[in-house]
């Protein structure tokens, strides 16, 4: 069926960067992101710092996330985490920090009601943390949910040294939601050099006033 589809066999096999290597951790019991951070103590290591980059955010720049939240940490050899302007209704759906004049976190809470938010800054899904984190993690708590959340972690993790909010330069697309998806499918194939034209003219044939795309 896919004989001489040299094209797909090249972008499949691509698509892992020469010299990097995947080792997966299963979760096992979905007991929240703290948990699952976590899990993966035993790959990671307590030596050195790691991103945590989770998937159903998805975010394009000219500059990546992870790299902005790299040249904090060069900066202040601190945690730092991605975080963003939301609206006030939206406070509960993610953990919000605030944060002094120089972008170091004072106060984090996960999932406040509108009126218990400390700021109008959410954290989205991208993290640097020292190994330290692993520690605070073990001896958190059930929290909101029932789960061990990872900003109950952070929280702890600001009584023994700083963290970071890094407010990124980026579009991220919440591909957690259906609607987010869809918008990051059609920005993305409309930057492609070959789906961008074909994608025009099918828009356009729906949408006559779209031509202009």
């Amino acid at each position: 069926m896919y004989a001489g589809k040299q094209d797909i066999l090249a972008a499949v096999q691509d698509i892992l960067p020469q010299g990097v290597r995947c080792d997966y951790v299963l979760q096992g019991n979905p007991l929240g992101l703290g948990h699952a951070v976590l899990c993966a103590r035993e790959v990671v290591g307590d030596d050195e710092p790691f991103f945590v980059h989770l998937p159903d955010d998805l975010i394009s720049g000219d500059k990546g996330c992870l790299a902005q939240l790299n040249a904090c940490y060069q900066a202040t050899g601190c945690s730092v985490l991605a975080v963003e302007k939301i609206p006030p209704e939206k406070t509960s759906s993610y953990g919000v920090a605030a944060v002094d004049d120089d972008n170091r976190i004072l106060a984090i809470v996960e999932k406040p009601a509108p009126a218990d938010a400390p700021s109008n800054l959410g954290v989205v899904g991208r993290y640097l943390f020292t190994p330290a984190i692993f520690d605070k993690l073990e001896h958190t708590g059930e929290g909101s949910g029932g789960e061990i959340q990872l900003t109950d972690g952070i929280a702890a993790l600001l009584a023994d040294e700083s963290v970071y909010a890094q407010p990124f330069v980026g579009q991220r697309y919440d591909c957690g939601s259906k609607l987010g998806y869809l918008k990051a499918n059609i920005d993305y194939a409309l930057e492609h050099d070959e789906l961008a034209a074909p994608l025009r003219r099918h828009l356009a044939a729906l949408h006559p006033e779209m031509e202009t795309l």
